[in-house]
């Protein structure tokens, strides 16, 4: 088994380069939908070294980014209470809302507390009773199951004053919506490893079924986006399509079967709004009514009214159909010091990793031996 090292090693990854570009008699359009391997992918410059016959779409693998501004703004208003500590991931302060971020609720007075685990959020209840304590709960499948454990330990010690703000979403949804989006063309689809440790490959063999695109599950390493890239090659070049498991040392067809029962045990499946792309039918999770008194949004009653999709590029920058440097704002207007937009916000950000790593084309000539 190869370690981690091994991964990011250039004298593995410029044969991988050679041989995707040998490999390739036509151009193809290949989405990664993981902001994480989207971070990869511009932190190495990899696809400066694939180019022109392979370009890599930025899907919309962000989870701070495609929280729509309702959920923002519905936790800015719990913020604003005196009698509530809000909890959070500490990408979600600086995410712009309709009016405001939280930081900017936080510096008028508000209680909000950067953690890493949901579970910290139920210690802080038990340790504080007389203050009302809401996780603002934002991710894919990989941090719901923990959201629900946390969740099942509240009701466990019988805590009154723990709740969830549930705004998690679910990337198969995701994929197929944007299969069926008319401005751009997806040959490929690098899937999330880390979600797929979860779920398994089921949902994406549906995908498969239904759009006949192949799809490969692709880890965050740079080797492993190359493997996972050539992957989807060798499908197209040979007119094949399936889904291939690129990062085996963590994903099995089944998933974690623990993992998936604890969400079926707390959550439900419904619509969502996703910031940059509207409304995808079953692509959220909303708590089951058997935990009901831990919805944040029944226990304040809250209204989440959809929010208009404000600044386009960031939606076509979430879509893939769009680049970050070609957005106007880029590093002018829009910058990681004053977000105008959510991809300029996260760590996994399009906007944010192109600025992050503005020497990815000096890094990628290195990788191809220039």
């Amino acid at each position: 088994m190869k370690h981690l090292s091994e991964y990011r090693d250039a004298t593995l990854l410029k044969p991988l380069i050679a041989g995707i570009q040998t490999m390739s008699t036509q151009p193809w359009r290949i989405m990664e939908v993981c902001g994480g391997q989207t971070n990869t992918i511009v932190r190495y410059g990899l696809e400066q070294c694939l180019q022109p016959m392979i370009s890599l779409l930025h899907g919309p693998g962000c989870p701070v980014c495609v929280t729509p501004p309702c959920y923002l703004d519905a936790a800015q208003s719990l913020a604003s209470r005196s009698d509530v500590v809000l909890c959070t991931f500490g990408d979600m302060a600086r995410v712009p809302g309709t009016d405001k971020s939280l930081l900017d609720i936080k510096a008028e007075g508000g209680d909000i507390r950067t953690m890493y685990s949901p579970l910290d959020a139920v210690t802080l209840a038990r340790s504080e009773p007389e203050k009302q304590i809401v996780f603002f709960a934002i991710g894919f499948e990989t941090t719901a199951p923990l959201v629900a454990l946390s969740i099942v330990q509240a009701a466990h010690h019988g805590l009154r004053n723990f709740s969830v703000l549930c705004a998690h979403v679910l990337i198969p949804p995701a994929i197929e919506a944007l299969l069926q989006f008319p401005e751009v063309k997806i040959d490929a689809i690098l899937a999330p490893g880390h979600v797929c440790t979860v779920t398994g490959t089921r949902e994406y063999e549906e995908l498969h079924e239904m759009y006949g695109i192949p799809i490969v599950i692709t880890g965050f390493e740079p080797a492993d986006i190359l493997q996972g890239v050539s992957e989807a090659v060798r499908c197209l070049e040979s007119h094949e399509s399936e889904v291939t498991i690129q990062y085996s040392r963590a994903v099995t067809a089944a998933g974690n079967i623990q993992a998936q029962r604890l969400i079926e045990q707390v959550f439900t499946v419904c619509d969502r709004d996703w910031r940059g792309i509207g409304s995808i039918p079953a692509s959220g999770l909303e708590i089951v009514p058997a935990y009901q008194g831990f919805d944040a949004v029944d226990r304040f009653a809250l209204e989440l009214q959809p929010s208009p999709q404000t600044h386009d590029c960031c939606g076509r920058v979430l879509r893939g159909s769009l680049s970050p440097q070609e957005c106007p704002h880029f590093g002018t207007t829009c910058t990681p010091q004053s977000p105008i937009g959510a991809p300029m916000v996260s760590s996994e950000g399009a906007c944010a990793a192109y600025i992050q790593h503005a020497r990815h084309d000096q890094i990628s000539r290195s990788f191809q031996g220039r």
